[in-house]
């Protein structure tokens, strides 16, 4: 290709800056074509997840090497108005990592270099490849926490609603899948509210481990160059730094495993909720039915209309209760240091929040739509679910509760048990008195606490100017 190139023309110029790209890190010798497939694997396909945070984690980092004397204002203007146009691809999910391209971060350099020559080689100064992809991880990972909570809050507004909206109608609880007391569908779709606000917490405290900046620890150990890292702290947005170079590097695998917990809570309500509506909506039990558009059909059978996006969303969660583990298998015996093992957990993690974004999405559609049985306990076979009430009702006019149990139990034996199907809760967290006004209050106070404006008006100003 370059055959009759001349030593400073364009077409020399553009393909000994794309051979220096490949490998950021090669030197003399080139690597066998079988090794370097095995240990890139999928990493340049993982890394277009990343692409956008790898350029503006660069724009924050040159920013601050124009700082302290390591490029010129002229330099850091041209790099800041090629690194924009990058962003811009990657941002419309344009973005390509070429083939013969190591990861991103070659990438970028790759594009610099073709627009601007040697000076965009300049951006890697005071970075490893360590701390630039620990900055990409921690920068994807805040603003997907962003979409899944705001996701989780839209679930929670529907579910409180339909707690609102159906907080009269009555319906059998169970305890080992038998008949308790009587429960209403202002609890069930109450519950579930509620435990996505304690999975919102568990998640806003993931969120301030991820929202913390390792970048100047380059590959662990520092550097020599006088970096600014609370500069490029401040231009990122984040709470604090990583201060412990060594520490900031024992942080990969740490955050993602602590996001992935968080991630696992909120599964793990959606899968439970999943289940409670295939159950309820099956011919059997009859509480719920699902609008039609939101069904599937059978080969063979005319009269089937599944609940298929349950039944995926409970499988798709219950994946993703797995995923803590799997991070965990895949760093737990490392010592301090980066070790490639550690590129393996971008293949279950990063993909991950898309997966819990549409379980999330659905429900709500779910929810929203979904129709209510408003005369279950009208059916005989629920009429012991009152037999607790009625034990009480004795109590309050004086009997002993062990007589009051007895005497209710001998009635149900002898089949001359006559329920009175009314319930009279009181309690805060009761049928009577949901408490949804104080539930509301605690999600309002912790999605305040996630303060994603700081974040929003950093980058905003990053990417703009």
């Amino acid at each position: 290709l370059w055959r009759g190139a001349r030593l400073s023309s364009p077409l020399f110029l553009i393909n000994i800056h794309e051979t220096m790209a490949q490998k950021l890190w090669e030197k003399n010798v080139q690597v066998d074509h079988e090794v370097d497939l095995f240990t890139v694997g999928k990493d340049r396909e993982m890394d277009l997840y990343l692409a956008p945070y790898d350029v503006l984690g660069s724009m924050a980092h040159i920013t601050m090497l124009e700082s302290i004397g390591l490029l010129t204002k002229e330099e850091l203007q041209l790099l800041l108005k090629e690194l924009r146009a990058i962003h811009s691809v990657a941002e419309k999910g344009e973005f390509v990592i070429e083939e013969g391209i190591e990861d991103v971060h070659s990438q970028v350099e790759l594009m610099l270099t073709r627009q601007l020559g040697d000076m965009g080689k300049k951006i890697h100064s005071g970075r490893s490849r360590n701390d630039q992809v620990l900055l990409d991880l921690k920068l994807f990972t805040r603003a997907k926490i962003q979409q899944i909570v705001k996701s989780a809050e839209k679930l929670f507004q529907v579910l409180l609603e339909q707690s609102d909206r159906y907080k009269h109608v009555l319906m059998p609880g169970y305890t080992h899948l038998q008949i308790a007391m009587p429960s209403s569908f202002g609890l069930w779709f109450g519950a579930y509210a509620e435990s996505l606000v304690d999975d919102l917490r568990l998640m806003e405290a993931a969120y301030r481990i991820c929202n913390r900046n390792p970048l100047g620890s380059a590959a662990g150990y520092g550097s020599s160059f006088p970096l600014n890292r609370q500069m490029t702290t401040d231009l990122l947005g984040f709470d604090s730094l990583d201060y412990n170079v060594v520490y900031a590097q024992m942080g990969r695998g740490k955050m993602e495993r602590t996001v992935a917990f968080a991630m696992a809570g909120i599964a793990a309500t959606l899968s439970k909720l999943a289940f409670d509506a295939c159950l309820f909506n099956s011919q059997n039990f009859g509480f719920i039915k699902l609008p039609d558009q939101f069904t599937t059909g059978s080969s063979i059978m005319p009269h089937k209309k599944n609940p298929d996006v349950f039944e995926l969303t409970r499988a798709k969660c219950n994946k993703i209760q797995g995923l803590p583990t799997q991070i965990t298998l895949i760093c737990n015996n490392l010592p301090s240091g980066y070790f490639r093992d550690l590129q393996i957990i971008k293949e279950v993690f990063l993909p991950a929040f898309d997966e819990l974004n549409d379980c999330l999405t659905m429900v709500t559609h779910m929810m929203r739509e979904i129709k209510v049985n408003e005369h279950i306990l009208d059916d005989d076979k629920y009429a012991l679910v009152f037999s607790v009430e009625e034990v009480n009702k004795r109590v309050l006019n004086g009997v002993p509760f062990r007589d009051a149990y007895k005497q209710v139990g001998l009635e149900i034996e002898a089949g001359q048990f006559v329920p009175q199907k009314q319930v009279n809760h009181t309690h805060e967290g009761s049928i009577g008195n949901l408490s949804n006004d104080k539930i509301a209050a605690l999600m309002k106070e912790i999605m305040n606490t996630f303060q994603f404006e700081k974040v929003n008006q950093a980058e905003k100003e990053l990417i703009h100017g």
